[in-house]
């Protein structure tokens, strides 16, 4: 068994000139869901188009399943890691199931054509998000949170042992925010030993609610990593976040999370006369 599905070694990257990530190092290990946390503006979003070999680092390495990523192809990547970015441009009219049957591309042959098992891992995907009544509408026409569900199917219809998210439940409403992070927690349970899931998110809550690790980053830089209860202590969340919280714990003894006020300050409301 491999020891990391998925590892970032000293990656650090910079937009002209100005560093987003700063010798970042992380570790995906079989079974694991690992959330990446920060406030805006800390690099998420880069490192995760790094990691998926959208964008590469200006130093430092990605390795997917122990090996180099630069030592795969397009096509072998796609077969074992599959990407929801945080947004999606989609030009076109598709369908929902045409959508979700996208994330069968590495696996077609040279017509493209899809046969029997293709289209049944599509509706299997379909009915795992509760997409099957919405198969037939036009993507664009759908809410922001049942695009983000059809995107997440798609990736699902991948099969691929490796999710990597990039804020995947931030336009869903509670029920399917939690849902789709009891789900994941499922998907990886049916075989521990192969799927791995990276999130990132700004739900802390959730973060500490299902999460087996978290990474912490602020201003490109890791502040702290490993167990949620450890990396989200009050003292960390309000020096990163400048909000002060508490934690308590629900009937299960799980820890909850409450913010109690801000600490960052906006010039006083006027009446709108010296606007």
């Amino acid at each position: 068994m491999k020891e990391t599905l998925l590892a970032a070694r000293g990656v650090s990257h910079a937009f002209a000139g100005t560093p987003v990530l700063t010798a970042v190092d992380l570790a995906l290990r079989p079974g694991q869901l690992l959330l990446v946390v920060g406030p805006n503006g800390s690099g998420k979003t880069t490192l995760v188009r790094i990691l998926a070999g959208v964008l590469a680092a200006r130093s430092g390495e990605i390795e997917l399943a122990e090996r180099p990523l630069s030592a795969y192809t397009r096509r072998e990547v796609a077969r074992r890691l599959a990407v929801v970015p945080q947004e999606m441009l989609v030009p076109f009219p598709y369908r929902v199931r045409e959508m979700v049957a996208m994330g069968r591309a590495p696996f077609l042959g040279a017509l493209g054509r899809e046969g029997p098992r293709d289209r049944e891992v599509v509706e299997r995907a379909l009915a795992s998000l509760g997409l099957t009544l919405l198969a037939e509408r036009i993507f664009l026409t759908l809410s922001a949170g049942e695009k983000q569900r059809v995107v997440l199917a798609r990736a699902l219809a991948q099969e691929s042992p490796l999710l990597l998210l990039d804020e995947p439940t931030a336009h869903m409403d509670l029920g399917h925010r939690v849902h789709t992070f009891e789900w994941l927690r499922a998907w990886i349970a049916a075989k521990p030993l192969e799927r791995g899931v990276l999130l990132v998110t700004h739900d802390l809550l959730l973060a500490v609610r299902f999460a087996d690790a978290v990474v912490l980053l602020d201003r490109g830089r890791v502040v702290a990593q490993g167990e949620p209860c450890e990396v989200l202590t009050p003292e960390r969340i309000g020096a990163v976040y400048g909000v002060d919280t508490t934690v308590t714990e629900d009937e299960a003894g799980r820890p909850l999370i409450v913010a109690v006020r801000s600490r960052i300050r906006y010039p006083e409301p006027s009446d709108g006369s010296n606007l």
